[in-house]
C-alpha cells in the first residue's frame, strides 16, 4: 500500500486543508448540475470557483475559520473582488455558512443573512439553494 514517507511543511499543509476544501464545494456543485470552473491562479482576484447555469456566472471563495465557536466576526478580505457567495467551513468541526457577498467591513459569521449547514452535500445544497 501507498504510505507518505515524508513530512509535510506546516505552510504547505495549511494550503493542501484550504485547498481541499474548495475541491468538496466544487465537487458538490458539479453533482448539483452546475458548470464548475477552477481558476489556475486566483491570488488577487478573489475567486476561487466560478460556476455557472448556462448564461449566468456566480463566483464563489471558499474560507476557513476556527470551528470552537460560531460567535465570530468576519473580515472582508474579498471587498474589491465582486464575489457572489463566500462558503466558511469549521476546520475542525463539522459546520459551516454560505454568505451572500457583501461590502460591510466586518460581519458576523452568524448574521441573519448567512446559511448554516451541517457539512454534508445534501445540507450543504439545500442551504445554497436558499440564497
Amino acid at each position: 500500500m501507498p504510505r507518505r514517507m515524508t513530512a509535510t511543511k506546516d505552510g504547505a499543509h495549511k494550503v493542501l486543508k484550504n485547498t481541499s476544501f474548495e475541491s468538496i464545494v466544487a465537487s458538490w456543485l458539479m453533482r448539483d448540475g452546475w458548470q464548475v470552473f477552477l481558476p489556475i491562479l486566483d491570488h488577487g482576484h478573489k475567486t476561487d470557483i466560478l460556476i455557472s447555469d448556462g448564461p449566468n456566472y456566480y463566483r464563489i471563495q471558499v474560507k476557513t475559520v476556527d470551528g470552537a465557536t460560531e460567535d465570530l466576526v468576519i473580515e472582508n478580505k474579498w471587498e474589491e473582488g465582486n464575489v457572489d457567495v463566500v462558503v466558511f467551513f469549521a476546520r475542525n468541526s463539522n459546520w459551516g455558512y454560505i454568505a451572500p457577498g457583501f461590502k460591510e467591513q466586518r460581519r458576523p459569521l452568524n448574521h441573519e443573512s448567512h446559511r448554516r449547514f451541517e457539512q454534508g452535500q445534501k445540507k450543504f445544497l439545500k442551504e445554497f439553494h436558499q440564497l
